[in-house]
């Protein structure tokens, strides 16, 4: 089956996204729009930047809008479209009813968990928090409700005899987002071929994660190193695991971007003090 006849909009912001692009493109699925966040402020300098799908879509000549809500407007435009298919991947907008039922093919969307479990906000960062050696991707064909479609495909992904676990939540990210691309591009055809019949997900078994606020990131050094370590890889993006102590007749917050496990014992590598660069731990308690 050729793709190319069919009219694709993808949503979705952030790097991870891009990599389920990439993983589109590298099979000849390529959206016809793209629709992604607003440019935002970043950085200490507040410089107003593009999100990285957006940046993808510039390289790739498609046509990218950033609409600051899905109002009457956008609906109108897609509905006015004749688009076949959706695909949501990290967008981080809610998507009303009408908008999902608007392509001929439906909406469908990649999620970083084993649905039902892990729906909501957070699904990789919770997953290295709570230790879910065992996790993966489900396609599912997006409802009104949080991550409760019915599934379409499902792939686990089992870390138990991974020497690296507890990953960073860049790298456990990244992992399931090339998955979720790959299941994607042999999902597709099928799914417009009527092959795939969605499986209602057990809802009675759904566990759900949190948005991440700032202050999530405190820990106490006394805790358990394991329960510490989780949280250092886990927030490693954000909001980054820190702790305050004094210096100086000051308190300041410290970042730690790096720790390992050595005997038992949780050994902090790199950090970034309040106002500082990213420093050697050592050097910094000198």
């Amino acid at each position: 089956m050729t793709l190319n006849k069919y009219k694709i909009t993808f949503f979705g912001t952030p790097d991870i996204a891009v990599i389920v692009l990439e993983e589109l493109k590298k099979a000849n699925i390529i959206p016809t729009l793209i629709i992604t966040a607003p440019d935002k402020p970043k950085g200490r300098k507040l410089i107003i930047t593009p999100p990285p799908v957006k940046i993808w879509a510039l390289k790739n000549n498609i046509i990218a809008m950033q609409p600051e809500k899905l109002d009457d407007n956008v609906l109108n435009m897609l509905s006015k479209g004749n688009y076949d298919l959706f695909i949501v991947a990290s967008y981080g907008k809610i998507l009303k009813k009408e908008l999902i039922e608007i392509p001929k093919y439906k909406t469908i969307n990649v999620h970083p968990s084993l649905l039902p479990k892990l729906r909501g906000a957070s699904p990789v960062i919770s997953a290295i928090l709570r230790d879910e050696k065992k996790t993966g991707v489900t396609i599912i064909l997006i409802d009104e409700g949080m991550d409760s479609g019915p599934i379409l495909e499902q792939k686990v992904i089992d870390f138990s005899d991974n020497p690296k676990w507890p990953l960073k939540a860049s790298a456990l990210g990244k992992i399931l987002a090339i998955e979720g691309g790959k299941m994607l591009t042999e999902i597709i055809p099928k799914w417009i071929a009527g092959k795939i019949k969605p499986k209602t997900q057990v809802h009675k078994k759904a566990t759900f994660t949190k948005k991440i606020k700032k202050e999530d990131g405190l820990i106490n050094l006394d805790d358990k190193p394991y329960k510490n370590l989780l949280k250092i890889r886990g927030f490693e993006e954000w909001p980054t695991a820190y702790f305050f102590m004094e210096k100086n007749n000051k308190k300041i917050r410290v970042k730690i971007t790096d720790a390992t496990l050595e005997n038992g014992d949780l050994k902090i590598k790199t950090v970034i003090p309040e106002g500082k660069k990213q420093m050697d731990y050592e050097d910094f308690l000198r």
